[in-house]
This record gives structure tokens, sequence and C-alpha cells, in this order.
């Protein structure tokens, strides 16, 4: 029996928002600070199978930054729930728009959002909140575990979850 499409993508929403928040929380130090490396971006592949990720990934980032901020985990505190938060909404919607853009079946292009939004608007949180370089908060501080994260891992994620079959399973083709 096919569950209520509504409630399937709010389930689908909120199980990818705690995974997010636990994988930042259990990663925090790499997960914040000046030379990020946020594992969980590897999730930001999802909008490519279900439109769920959307609010789901920017609900993780909301929780995750605001418990970072609280525990002083986060060094951009408060501001970065929003600018954070932000960037990946943006990311995300941008993502699901490029879902079907594939070079050999797999949406490659789809995994650049999240590299360009972070690098932008992280990078300059952090520039202007540690005083450095625009150019290296983008690119060294930001960038380069973005683009490891959302890149590097997410790209073999999306090819084994299509190739496998297993993003059929896993999120439903609801009708």
């Amino acid at each position: 029996m096919m569950p209520n499409k509504a409630l399937r993508r709010l389930v689908e929403g909120a199980v990818i928002a705690a995974l997010y928040t636990a994988l930042t929380l259990a990663l925090a130090p790499i997960s914040f600070g000046p030379f990020q490396c946020r594992v969980a971006e590897v999730l930001t592949i999802l909008p490519i199978f279900t439109p769920a990720a959307i609010p789901g990934l920017t609900l993780g980032c909301i929780l995750s930054n605001a418990v970072g901020a609280a525990m002083g985990t986060n060094i951009l505190g408060i501001l970065d729930i929003f600018v954070g938060s932000a960037a990946t909404l943006l990311a995300a919607v941008c993502t699901y728009l490029l879902r079907n853009v594939c070079i050999k079946g797999v949406p490659v292009l789809a995994t650049l959002p999240p590299v360009v939004f972070n690098v932008l608007f992280i990078g300059t949180e952090l520039s202007l909140a540690l005083g450095h370089p625009l150019w290296f908060s983008m690119i060294v501080e930001v960038g380069l575990g973005e683009a490891a994260a959302s890149m590097v891992l997410g790209i073999p994620l999306a090819a084994i979850l299509i190739k496998s079959g297993a993003q059929k399973r896993i999120f439903a083709q609801l009708r």
C-alpha cells in the first residue's frame, strides 16, 4: 500500500534533516571553523532524487548551525543560522533544477550549486569574521572542503544510487 504522498515527503525531509544534523554535529571539529569540510554536505546530492531534500537539507543546516552556535563550536555564531541556511536552501533548489542534466547518466552538474553558494556565502562570512582575505576564505577555508564533500563524495554516491537502482527503493516514485 502506497503511503500518503505528502506524509511520505514530510518523512523523507525529516530523515534527511536528522541525518544532516547528526553528521554535522558528530564531526563538529571539521564541520565548523576556519577550515571546513562538512561531510554532511554529501547529502546535498539528494535533491536529485526527491524534492523533500530541499526543506530537509535546509532544516538540517538550521539545526546544525543553531546547535553549533549554542555549543560555541560554530565560530560564525547566530548569523550562520541565517546565512548558511540561505546558502543551503539556494543550493538545494538549484541542485533540484539541474537533476536532469547528466553526464554518462549521472547528474554531475547538480553537485556544483552547493560548492558555489557555500563558497560565496560562507567564504564571505569567514572572511569578515576572521579578517582573512576573501579569496583565501572562499577557496581554501570553504571551497576545498565543500568540493570534497559535495563532489568527490557526492558524485560517486549519486552514481551508486542510480546504477544500483537504490534511489527508486529509497525514494519511492509516488504517484
